[in-house]
């Protein structure tokens, strides 16, 4: 039992009239008055705290089956009172690692009535963690003292990467789909046949299928059309580095998480327009490698084994991660490189390992920018450190694009955008590459 602030508030004011009943009554009889309110004070106390006892709340606690990175995921408590009111404060014992809207909830909660309380817990890494019990304190009824207690509700938890974002990517790409196939179809982009419909004002003459249009029965008026389509049932390959630089924290995450994060938004863009996905991670040599599949099912196969993999300070080798994949893929394929760069010097070997694959195959370099470092090459000052660390920054930039600039020459695919930006930036690369058939 904790004594509330009513209890404290009750013995100071004894505190203070003590003297004045001195002064009228005596010293004697001062001390026996004061002695009782003490006793009828923790009376009080004790009659209140055994009185929780059997008005204590119940809770339980509900957690997502699964735990996104970098993102607010809602945990419910679900809270019933018993035949009295309920004030109460809860402490769940989160994992330290998480940050949280609020450490403690609290909440009024009339008898026999239930309520869902909500906190959001934020992870910025990814693996299993656990989760603890949940302290509570209840006021007693008549105010005097808080209840506290301990509720078991121990788990362990698993933090994903960012199914939320993955959630929202299906929901967009299954509203676009139908429109846009409708369409695609109407403008004749694609090379794979589709159907054959009548001609409508405004379609490419070229498409006019004459031999089907004379087959058609007689009384049928009017040129039937080829309906084409964006051709499914290709190749995209991602490798996905795990090397050191994609170690280094930004926006609160580690860009590896990011790279996955944009991964599994690709492999699903991938998956949904039919091709085959098969997905490379690596650092001095091939870590993981999952060979390419069609199908939804291969998403959740590539969420479970890319989940626990974790980036290490190693320096990649770029040309011995694309030397295993030319071994493994001998068709034409859309090959995604996801790591970082930082200029044509200390990033040649990836530069070399990019262009060797042109024009076999089609590569396409994705790099994750630290948006800090636009946000310092953008903001003038005149103060000389800031300056220069504005200096540094604009360079780090320019020598950036000398090395994008040299592998779009030589026929590479770029894409360098913010890191909590690049998932939707390249999905739609991705889209926009399959309708205009460059796979």
């Amino acid at each position: 039992m904790i004594p509330s602030k009513k209890v404290y508030f009750l013995l100071i004011v004894g505190i203070f009239i003590s003297p004045i009943l001195s002064m009228i009554l005596g010293i004697y009889q001062t001390i026996i008055i004061t002695c009782l309110f003490d006793l009828t004070v923790f009376t009080f106390m004790v009659i209140d705290g055994w009185g929780m006892k059997a008005n204590r709340v119940e809770i339980t606690r509900e957690l997502p089956s699964r735990l996104s990175i970098g993102r607010d995921n809602s945990v419910i408590l679900k809270v019933k009172a018993g035949k009295i009111d309920a004030v109460i404060e809860i402490h769940d014992y989160y994992p330290q690692e998480f940050t949280v809207s609020t450490t403690t909830v609290t909440a009024n909660i009339n008898a026999n009535q239930s309520q869902e309380l909500t906190y959001t817990v934020y992870p910025n890494q990814r693996g299993e963690f656990s989760w603890g019990n949940m302290q509570v304190r209840q006021l007693g009824m008549w105010g005097f003292v808080w209840h506290d207690w301990q509720i078991p509700h121990s788990t362990q938890v698993k933090v994903y990467p960012d199914l939320v974002g993955l959630r929202s990517l299906s929901i967009r790409l299954t509203l676009q789909s139908s429109g846009s196939i409708r369409k695609t179809r109407q403008m004749g982009i694609g090379t794979e046949f589709a159907e054959l419909r009548n001609y409508r004002s405004g379609d490419d003459l070229r498409f006019i299928d004459w031999k089907a249009t004379a087959r058609r029965a007689y009384g049928n008026t009017g040129p039937l059309v080829r309906v084409l389509e964006p051709e499914q049932e290709q190749t995209l390959l991602i490798l996905l580095d795990r090397g050191r630089l994609m170690t280094a924290k930004v926006q609160g995450l580690q860009r590896f998480d990011w790279g996955l994060n944009t991964t599994l938004s690709l492999a699903l863009a991938g998956l949904h327009r039919g091709d085959r996905v098969g997905v490379g991670v690596f650092d001095n040599k091939i870590h993981t490698w999952i060979p390419p599949e069609r199908g939804q099912h291969h998403l959740n196969q590539l969420i479970d084994k890319l989940t626990p993999i974790q980036p290490e300070l190693i320096e990649s080798d770029y040309l011995g991660a694309v030397t295993h994949v030319v071994k493994q893929q001998t068709r034409r394929a859309l090959i995604v490189i996801i790591t970082d760069l930082v200029d044509i010097t200390a990033s040649s070997e990836l530069l070399l390992a990019l262009t060797r694959l042109a024009p076999r195959y089609l590569p396409f370099c994705v790099t994750l920018r630290d948006p800090q470092v636009d946000n310092l090459a953008h903001t003038f000052t005149e103060d000389a450190t800031q300056s220069y660390i504005r200096a540094v920054a604009i360079d780090l930039l320019a020598q950036r694009q000398l090395a994008f600039a040299q592998l779009k020459q030589k026929g590479v695919l770029v894409l360098d955008a913010p890191a909590n930006q690049i998932s939707e930036q390249l999905v739609d690369r991705y889209l926009q590459l399959k309708a205009r058939n460059q796979l």
